[in-house]
């Protein structure tokens, strides 16, 4: 076997691996770009931002297991290019770029009813928000083994609409007296 049978075999041999290799990349693409989704965001949506996973880095406050994955959510200002929005960052972030690729953003729903406004919430001496109840929406009565416990709808003011609460009778009569008979509807 001479030189330029080697040289002739090894060329043959480099270019079927080379055409295996890009049969499987094309194979794994087809594969990746089946779940793979561009997400658009239109001007003034509501996003999340990925916080960096760089070991060592501490962008947003803290690191590690427990730190946020996201952080916000921001407004959508601008769109930059194709993949990249300029986002409505606070004063506390204003040492960060506010142009970000789309890969780092998070489609944020968010649900306005559910937004409670921070001059609703009342915060006692232990750092506890203070809830007081807005109205009684029903009664019933839950038998136990041995006894019968009342019990009493509550919506309580600080949540939205949609937030209420079973609570025993007796406790509400405790805590709040005065409410709990104003309510002469149920």
């Amino acid at each position: 076997m001479g030189s330029t049978e080697v040289v002739i075999k090894t060329t043959e041999w480099i270019q079927q691996v080379r055409s295996r290799l890009q049969t499987a990349q094309s194979r794994q693409k087809s594969y990746a770009d089946k779940r793979r989704s561009d997400l658009e965001f239109q001007v003034g949506d509501m996003v999340l931002l990925k916080v960096s996973p760089w070991k060592g880095v501490i962008r947003f406050r803290t690191r590690g297991k427990l730190g946020p994955r996201f952080i916000g959510p921001f407004r959508v200002m601008a769109r930059v290019g194709q993949v990249a929005y300029r986002l409505d960052l606070p004063a506390e972030l204003s040492q960060i770029h506010s142009t970000f690729h789309f890969s780092q953003l998070w489609k944020c729903l968010v649900d306005d009813s559910a937004v409670v406004p921070l001059e609703d919430i009342q915060i006692d001496d232990d750092l506890n928000c203070i809830e007081r109840p807005v109205v009684i929406l029903d009664r019933k009565t839950k038998e136990l083994r041995n006894k019968r416990v009342g019990l009493v709808k509550v919506q309580w003011q600080p949540r939205k609409c949609s937030e209420w609460t079973w609570e025993p009778e007796e406790e509400m009569r405790q805590h709040y007296p005065e409410f709990l008979f104003r309510d002469s509807r149920l």
